[in-house]
């Protein structure tokens, strides 16, 4: 299997400034096309540290990925050190040229001589056109190993990667195939689930091999096919996924393609049903995760971020009495958001939330990490009370997945047999 090296460089990811994305987003294509992801580093913008840093990947890999330091700013360095690395001078493309101009024209900018350098490539690579960017992206060849550089913008990268592929494809004559299926799971433990699947484990062939990834509130199975061998794979694994959801069917909520927010839409778009949500302690989140799925707004209705408890009074009509007698974190004021944003939005089920998420806030009776969470329907009303001490953040990641997590179960036990 084609071993591959992947080296992100700017400063600004070393001190964490920006997240980097591009690494896991490039291992998961090459996994997915069968090359073999040997390492990855993130490295400064500095001269030393990508020349060393090239020495030891083509020392052990096949091909070495670069992203970051083609854009036309000083620190920008990555297209000088490569030309001095292959011992090749810059020349200017013209086809990358006549595009940088082309797009500064259109964004009505002046074309600069620092934007023209961004057409400056060595003259022993091979020119990956950028078509969303200014800046090219680069192949080099040496001793029969492929060297590609590309921006280190995340949707720049994203888009040449496709081709990037083409190029190695071709140049490793690629036979490999490799197949991933991931399924998710909820309201099970992970040694729960194993228990009830080992059997199954143990007859998989030695080509499909399975994973456990646990995740907020949720378990990741994955099955990973890959081989050389000339059989229909994709059939084999669908036939193994299908055994697997079998004997998992009570838990099973979908595929990981699928986010926990969109496998909660794909039910009510089946029943033809209309969601809506009420927020106190997630602040909005639950409405971001389902509208982050297109085609939301065929069964989401809308939201109330019920912060203050005049809110819950006045536009979900929470009563008074209960806010003063069981406190606004409480199964009572969670069902009655439930119900009242189901009433003022009109719909078939509704969500609610209301707790504690911290750094302060708490009390020995309810402390931070303390949350009621209630989804309804007209004909059932459930409230749970949940515990997680964890971040701020991370509570209110949580507590929204556990939320949609509720109303999916509820959806399937209404569900007619």
């Amino acid at each position: 299997m084609v071993q591959v090296e992947i080296i992100n460089i700017g400063d600004e990811l070393l001190i964490g400034q920006v997240v980097n994305t591009n690494a896991s987003q490039m291992a998961q294509k090459l996994n997915t096309y069968g090359f073999n992801v040997l390492a990855t580093s993130v490295i400064g913008d500095s001269g030393n540290q990508i020349r060393e840093s090239l020495d030891i990947a083509l020392k052990r890999a096949d091909c070495v990925l670069i992203t970051g330091g083609l854009g036309p700013t000083k620190d920008d360095i990555t297209k000088k050190i490569l030309a001095e690395y292959f011992e090749s001078g810059l020349i200017i493309n013209k086809e990358v040229e006549q595009h940088v101009k082309s797009y500064f024209t259109r964004k009505q900018l002046p074309f600069t001589e620092t934007n023209r350098a961004q057409a400056l490539v060595p003259e022993k690579c091979k020119v990956i056109f950028n078509p969303v960017g200014t800046a090219p992206g680069m192949c080099f060849e040496k001793n029969g190993k492929l060297i590609v550089s590309m921006p280190g913008v995340p949707f720049e990268m994203r888009l040449m990667m496709e081709k990037v592929i083409e190029i190695m494809q071709k140049f490793f004559n690629q036979r490999t195939k490799i197949l991933h299926k991931t399924l998710l799971y909820a309201n099970i433990g992970e040694s729960f689930l194993s228990d009830m699947i080992c059997d199954f484990e143990d007859t998989l062939p030695k080509y499909i091999s399975l994973a456990y990834l646990p995740k907020s509130n949720t378990i990741r199975l994955r099955l990973t096919a890959k081989t050389d061998e000339d059989i229909d794979l994709e059939k084999i694994l669908d036939e193994k996924v299908n055994q697997l959801i079998a004997l998992t069917k009570e838990y099973f909520m979908g595929f990981e393609i699928d986010n926990v927010a969109a496998i909660l839409g794909k039910e009510l778009i089946s029943l033809n049903k209309t969601l809506s949500v009420a927020e106190s302690c997630t602040g909005g989140y639950i409405a971001h995760l389902i509208t982050s799925n297109a085609g939301s707004s065929k069964y989401f209705k809308g939201s109330v971020t019920a912060y203050a408890n005049q809110t819950k009074e006045n536009i979900l009509g929470v009563e008074k009495d209960s806010l003063l007698k069981f406190g606004a974190v409480s199964k009572e004021v969670a069902l009655q958001m439930s119900e009242g944003v189901m009433m003022a939005l009109q719909t078939d089920y509704a969500i609610s939330t209301t707790g504690i998420a911290g750094p302060e806030g708490g009390s020995e009776e309810k402390p931070i990490g303390t949350v009621w969470i209630s989804v309804c329907s007209s004909k059932t009303k459930v409230a749970e009370k949940y515990f997680f001490p964890t971040t701020r953040d991370n509570f209110i990641e949580r507590v929204s997945n556990q939320a949609l997590l509720m109303l999916i179960k509820l959806i399937k036990q209404e569900k007619p047999s």
